[in-house]
């Protein structure tokens, strides 16, 4: 074909398997739910809760209800779009989700099974404490079973199975970070062919022009593409409208990289002023009593870590002061709250005349004691930042406080920089458990900040806590210094 490369020099990917997977899945969930109803039933005859039952009838008798709570659960899965998983699921949310649907699950299934045998002579009763076990035995099940499922998906595209082919459009900076994100993230499941720009010929970050928009219905065929991602947030909706005519080619996704505006508004609502329709742009998340249940959390999330963790931060201590001289903590001015500044309690884990050397941290830092590099990694040394939490400078979560004398120079180069102080600053934050911790894009980090302030919700922040636990058990962050 004129004005692309032909689609045998790109190579063959191994044929799709979603089908496949998804019928998986749901085999996984019926074992879960089947293994989950038997321990159930062994639970409740062998450790009661309440009165030991006397007599139990035989598990055979419970196959009736096991058969309604199987089709009620796997309906329910499916109207709740379980088996339609995004990519790049959380698996937090993910577990939410089934706990949600599983709960819903088991309530109606015993309504069902009330209302088909009852009277009938099929079946037994359904006894309260095996109604407690099942659920929560199902939950337990139905997530390791889907986690289990989740790395044979993740294996499988690593090794280049059931990937889908992508067509990037686009060739700016932000196309190339995209191309560098999916690179670096196999589990997605995609591989790009290509990218399309006004002209044929070089590459973004290693990926070929392949063909220009007018080519787009032949590239799309001729590749065999599964999907299409524009990456153009400047262009006029003109534009973009006339890209999304092209791609429509049988059973092409198309995503599009959000405009200004779209990233600006964070979270879109519809208002009404007389009864003309108006956008939302700017609602802060957080106010009202949500203020005083995240100072709550707040409260009780730092007066627990600091009972709980106080043998492992006097050890701390003792450790700083005897490998080397200087004050244990380490005080320093940070802007906080509407950008006033608060002084942030962190361990030393620097030479004491660090400050006289830089103030920036990088990799391999000269500065850092030995005591202090482990701190910096498994994020121990923000462990005292509970004590501003307690106090009210800062909250568990939020965005991550800079210093004062940077916070002036940021706001200047980077638009709405200062939109990220509406919320306390936090030991942990959105764009830390997205990978953007230490010596990285402050640019990047104010979009995530910005979008963690206009989409806050307690579920969001409890959510944050535990991915910061489990990133910093793993050694999954590779970002502090």
């Amino acid at each position: 074909m004129e004005g692309h490369p032909q689609p045998a020099l790109i190579g063959r990917d191994w044929p799709s398997l979603d089908g496949f997977l998804r019928l998986l899945m749901v085999i996984f969930d019926v074992a879960a739910i089947g293994v989950a109803f038997v321990l159930g039933y062994f639970a409740r005859r062998e450790v009661p809760l309440f009165a030991a039952p006397i007599d139990p009838p035989s598990l055979s008798t419970y196959w009736p209800i096991l058969i309604i709570q199987l089709v009620t659960l796997l309906g329910i899965f499916y109207f709740a779009r379980l088996y339609h998983q995004r990519r790049a699921a959380s698996r937090i949310d993910g577990a939410y989700a089934v706990a949600a649907s599983v709960s819903i699950g088991v309530v109606m299934a015993n309504g069902f099974s009330s209302i088909l045998l009852k009277g009938t002579g099929i079946g037994a009763d359904y006894p309260r404490q095996m109604i407690l076990y099942v659920w929560l035995f199902t939950i337990i099940f139905v997530v390791v079973g889907r986690e289990f499922h989740r790395q044979i998906v993740v294996r499988l595209r690593k090794w280049g199975i059931s990937r889908d082919r992508v067509l990037l459009i686009g060739s700016g900076a932000i196309a190339g970070n995209l191309v560098q994100h999916i690179q670096a993230s196999p589990q997605l499941g995609y591989r790009i062919v290509g990218a399309v720009n006004g002209k044929v010929g070089g590459f973004v970050e290693g990926v070929p022009i392949i063909g220009t928009p007018e080519n787009l219905p032949e590239i799309i065929d001729s590749y065999k593409i599964d999907e299409v991602i524009i990456a153009l947030p400047d262009a006029p909706r003109e534009e973009l409208t006339h890209l999304v005519g092209k791609c429509q080619r049988g059973r092409v996704s198309i995503k599009i990289y959000p405009d200004l505006f779209a990233y600006m508004q964070g979270s879109m609502s519809v208002d009404e002023l007389g009864g003309l329709p108006l956008l939302s742009v700017r609602d802060v998340a957080l106010r009202g009593w949500k203020l005083s249940l995240k100072r709550g959390l707040d409260i009780v999330g730092a007066a627990f870590g600091l009972v709980f963790l106080s043998p492992f931060l006097l050890l701390t201590a003792i450790l700083i002061r005897l490998e080397s001289k200087g004050p244990t903590f380490f005080c320093q001015e940070r802007a906080g709250l509407d950008g006033r500044p608060f002084p942030m309690i962190k361990f030393r884990s620097m030479r004491h005349d660090a400050e006289k050397h830089g103030s920036w941290t990088t990799e391999g830092d000269p500065r850092v004691t030995k005591i202090g590099r482990w701190m910096r990694k498994n994020n121990w040394d923000e462990m005292p930042n509970l004590i501003n939490v307690l106090l009210g400078h800062m909250s568990l979560v939020g965005p991550r406080p800079e210093q004062t004398q940077y916070v002036q120079k940021f706001r200047e180069k980077i638009p709405r920089y200062m939109e990220r102080h509406r919320e306390k600053a936090g030991m942990t934050g959105w764009a830390q458990v997205n990978g953007l911790r230490g010596d990285t894009s402050i640019e990047e980090r104010v979009k995530y900040d910005l979008w963690y302030v206009e989409n806050w919700s307690l579920w969001l922040d409890i959510k944050i806590i535990i991915r910061t636990i489990i990133q910093t058990v793993t050694g999954r962050n590779k970002n502090a210094y």
